[in-house]
Order: structure tokens, then C-alpha cells, then sequence
């Protein structure tokens, strides 16, 4: 490219008018916002295209002194062509020269701006890149968001359970933050934890609600008219501990370092959780009396389980079980939440 740069100049040189004056540049942008490339770059560059500058403009003033000389003798029009070829061809040469001389290592300098592109930032030796790279792809902890929808239903071991049976729609809502940290830059395995908000609703077929005895037992009573809504919503505040499994392969940085990117891909996940309620309300409304009572319906203060999820990228499925029971005190006994749904998080 240097090469066209000078017989370019020496055309315009030699097909211009004798006298004409040009003035040779080579810059880059001055505002590092304004542009991807280094300032050691652009510094060497313009460095090295002021020094072709000033040779092109010293053997241009030899070059032309040297035609003038020539065209004061007069030369038949031929002569003259081709003594002023001769001339240009040997100051091309001697610019070519000039210029090799000046050793301008420009692998060096593609080096340079590659490790700029790369890290933003222009380091001195390979040891400060390999930091760099080091610190740029070092193990991750991420915090993200979380949220899941499930369908709920409740597991008994015992015969003839009248929750059992007469058990409508239930869902699982939950939302939060996850808080997630590998192991290692090429581990595919890391820790899964965070904290979640989690509302559990349970709803009633047959005309049927949650009620209060004098005793503090809680059964499921019939609405005398038509029962158009009925829920029995609980809250907890979730901790969940365990373990994620990223299955996406190892990616290469540059200098024989390798990182894994723990987020994004096909990921397995298995962990425990436990809670410790909020509030429950009991909400009922038809054709007869309608309320809305926050108060101590058994159900357990404390909820405690496992979760097994399937990602890919943010998205994912899973299944969760309690190991504590949704009541406590002997109400609907043995009874335990079994959810399926979908997330966006882990």
C-alpha cells in the first residue's frame, strides 16, 4: 500500500503543472469517542505518515530543482519525456528506500490494535494483555431477575382425602432475583441462590370454601348460594441452594486461555429451598356472603422442598416438591405442593 501512496505522488508530481505545490496526510480521527481505534495506533501512525511526509517533500524538491535544470536546457520534447521518467522512477526508488529505512513494524502496530479491539485498552506486553484477557473472562457472578408461573397440585399418601377431591385450580407465582457464581472460567458448574417472593393459591370445586371451626381447625365448608370465587393465598419469602450444570463448550480467548459462558446455552439445575410464610388470605365472593380475611388458616408457616430445572438461555421448565406438609396441626394431613411451570431466570 506505501508503494501506491508514492507512485501516486510521483504521477501527480510529473503531470502537473511544474510548479504545482501538494501537500501529503495521513490521519485518524483525533477523538477516541469518536473512533475504535487505539491512540498508541493512531500516535505510531501519524508518527510515521508525518516522517513519509517530510521525505516525499524533501526529494520533491530535489526532484523538481533537477527538472527545472533539465528543462533550462532545452531537450527536443522526446528527450525531455523521457529524461523526466528516468528522473521520477529514481527518486520513486529513492523514496521506496527512504522509507524502509524508517523500519516501521506494522505487525507490531496490527498487534497493537487488536489487543485494543479486544480489551478497550492498550496494554504494553503480553503479560499485561494475559492479565487483561485473565480479568475480562474470570469466573462469573451473575444477578438476574426471576420469574415463574406453575400449576400446583397436592400430593397425599392417605385414602379418601376430601381435599383432595374436591381440589380446583392452583397456582405457584413466584418473582425475585437469582444470584448465580462458577465455580471456575472453564467450570460448568456453579452455585444457585437468591431470594424470591412466592404466592401459592389454592381454589375449591363444589361450591366449596376454607373455613374456620371455634377450635382453630380449618374445613371446607358449603356456600349456601352460587360461590363464584374462592381463594386460600399464601406468601412466602424463598431461599433457594444448590447447583447449576452448563453444558455449552469452551471458547477460546486468545493465548492459550480458555472461558466457558456460564449463562447462555443448555443448563441443568438441582436445588433445595426453604421459606417462611408472609400472610395467608382467604378470599371469597358470590351470590351470598363475600369476605376477605387475613388470618391463621394452618397453613405451614415454614415451607421447605427441592426444585429441578431445564434451561436454555433465560427460559426454562421445572418441577418443585415440597417435603413439608401445606397444612400443619393434624388439617388436611400429608398433604404437600407438587408444581410444574415455566420461568424466565433459572
Amino acid at each position: 500500500m506505501i508503494r501506491k501512496f508514492i507512485m501516486m505522488a510521483s504521477a501527480c508530481l510529473l503531470y502537473s503543472h511544474a510548479y504545482a505545490q501538494s501537500k501529503w496526510s495521513l490521519s485518524l480521527p483525533s477523538s477516541k469517542e469518536n473512533t475504535e481505534v487505539s491512540p498508541v495506533v493512531k500516535e505510531k501512525v501519524d508518527e510515521y505518515a508525518k516522517k513519509i511526509d517530510a521525505i516525499i517533500q524533501e526529494e520533491k524538491k530535489l526532484m523538481e530543482a533537477e527538472l527545472m535544470a533539465l528543462q533550462d536546457k532545452n531537450p527536443e520534447k522526446a528527450d525531455f519525456d523521457r529524461q523526466k521518467s528516468e528522473i521520477a522512477e529514481r527518486y520513486s526508488a529513492k523514496i521506496d528506500r527512504r522509507i524502509e529505512d524508517l523500519g516501521f513494524d506494522l505487525d507490531a502496530v496490527i498487534q497493537k490494535q487488536v489487543k485494543y479491539s479486544l480489551l478497550s485498552n492498550d496494554v504494553a506486553s503480553n503479560e499485561e494483555l494475559k492479565a487483561k484477557i485473565l480479568q475480562k473472562f474470570r469466573p462469573k457472578k451473575i444477578i438476574s431477575s426471576y420469574f415463574s408461573y406453575g400449576i400446583m397440585t397436592l400430593t397425599n399418601n392417605l385414602p379418601d382425602n376430601e381435599l383432595d377431591k374436591n381440589i380446583g385450580y392452583a397456582s405457584n407465582l413466584e418473582f425475585g432475583l437469582n444470584f448465580n457464581y462458577q465455580f471456575g472460567r472453564t467450570s460448568p458448574l456453579g452455585l444457585i441462590s437468591g431470594i424470591r417472593f412466592s404466592w401459592r393459591t389454592l381454589r375449591l370445586d363444589n361450591n366449596l370454601y376454607f373455613e374456620k371451626g371455634p377450635d382453630a381447625h380449618v374445613y371446607l365448608a358449603a356456600y349456601e348460594k352460587n360461590l363464584d370465587k374462592n381463594k386460600l393465598r399464601t406468601g412466602y419469602i424463598i431461599i433457594p441452594l444448590g447447583l447449576q450444570y452448563n453444558f455449552s463448550k469452551l471458547k477460546d480467548a486468545g493465548m492459550g486461555i480458555n472461558y466457558r459462558n456460564f449463562r447462555d446455552g443448555f443448563k441443568m439445575a438441582g436445588y433445595f429451598y426453604g421459606g417462611i410464610k408472609m400472610s395467608t388470605n382467604n378470599i371469597v365472593s358470590g351470590d351470598g356472603p363475600d369476605f376477605r380475611e387475613r388470618g391463621n388458616y394452618q397453613v405451614n408457616p415454614f415451607v421447605y422442598g427441592a426444585q429441578f430445572t431445564v434451561s436454555y438461555n433465560d427460559f426454562s421448565i421445572f418441577v418443585k416438591k415440597d417435603f413439608s406438609n401445606f397444612f400443619k396441626g393434624g388439617n388436611f394431613a400429608n398433604d404437600k405442593a407438587l408444581v410444574f411451570g415455566v420461568s424466565l431466570g433459572l
